[in-house]
């Protein structure tokens, strides 16, 4: 298979997004009050007429990812689109690991809304606020961020959190050692280590509580063998035993998401097209970063969705 699609994941939401696919499509407008009903609230209000800040609350912009990337591929789906027989993967940036797997049908969409819910309120909770800090170190080698994480370590927490590719790679961890690790990459000839704005060290080992959260709440959901396989997050490699899924769902609150290693996987293995399903388009960009022989294809738009289904339905 050629063509892999990938779920974006969270800093991709914008208020409005997915409100063209809703007002031109049924389909969508049936996944955003599918998930509205499974939150017992409007989070659609939220996604398409903000306020931001509450959008970028991490218990909001997970399950409104989701929803908005489900949204454009229900419409695909609804258009003769038949995911097992023209695309041979699926793949996530973090939540989008989630997305891709409702896509897949190892999650119902309610259930999908819920677990997001959950994950985003216990990784917020899993630290107190201004304890807990992340950084993007651009353009230092995977092995140099590695060693600076190490020497960091002496400050408290400090790991990678996301190898993106293109030379940027997020550390995430205690805030002394986030700020350590920082000076230190620079010092070792990063072009720049710049603090993110976020509100939790997500991926990092200080997220062990909302692992645990994550561990008992997958415990209580039902869950089906992926139609095609999953290149997990922290493995860069195909899974397709659901209980295995869950484990590794619960891994990675904790561990790296190996983006670039997932990219190379699917030009390893013949993929030639990553469509990128919902909002935004990072994965689009970092895929042409990472290699060259692999095309991103961004579709959050009726206008993507009828390039996609040229392509992909014909």
């Amino acid at each position: 298979m050629t063509v892999a699609f990938t779920f974006p994941g969270q800093g991709s939401q914008a208020v409005g997004m997915g409100k063209d696919l809703a007002d031109q499509f049924p389909e969508a407008r049936a996944v955003f009050a599918e998930v509205d009903d499974a939150l017992g609230e409007a989070l659609s209000e939220t996604i398409f007429n903000g306020p931001e800040d509450k959008l970028t609350l991490t218990a909001n912009a997970q399950p409104a990812l989701m929803a908005v990337s489900m949204a454009a591929f229900r419409v695909l789906e609804a258009r003769g689109l038949d995911l097992k027989s023209k695309v041979g993967y699926v793949a996530g940036h973090s939540l989008g690991e989630y997305s891709a797997l409702c896509a897949a049908g190892t999650f119902t969409l309610a259930d999908t809304a819920r677990l997001l819910r959950i994950r985003g309120n216990a990784m917020q909770a899993a630290v107190p606020v201004g304890t807990g800090a992340m950084a993007a170190i651009i353009g230092l080698e995977h092995d140099d961020v590695v060693a600076v994480c190490d020497e960091a370590s002496a400050f408290g927490a400090c790991q990678i959190a996301n190898d993106n590719g293109g030379g940027q790679i997020v550390i995430s961890g205690e805030k002394d050692a986030i700020e350590k690790a920082a000076a230190l990459a620079t010092d070792k000839g990063a072009k720049r280590a710049i603090l993110l704005p976020v509100s939790a060290p997500f991926h990092s080992s200080l997220m062990a509580p909302a692992a645990d959260a994550m561990r008992e709440a997958l415990a209580g959901v039902s869950m089906a063998a992926p139609a095609v396989p999953l290149i997990a997050n922290v493995r860069a490699a195909p899974i397709t035993v659901a209980a295995e899924i869950a484990a590794l769902l619960v891994e990675q609150v904790t561990g790296q998401v190996r983006w670039r290693e997932t990219v190379q996987w699917f030009a390893a293995n013949g993929v030639t097209t990553l469509y990128e399903i919902g909002s935004g388009k990072v994965l689009t960009g970092l895929a042409k970063r990472i290699d060259k022989t692999v095309t991103g294809v961004s579709v959050n738009s009726p206008a993507d969705i009828d390039a996609a289904l040229a392509s992909l339905v014909g």
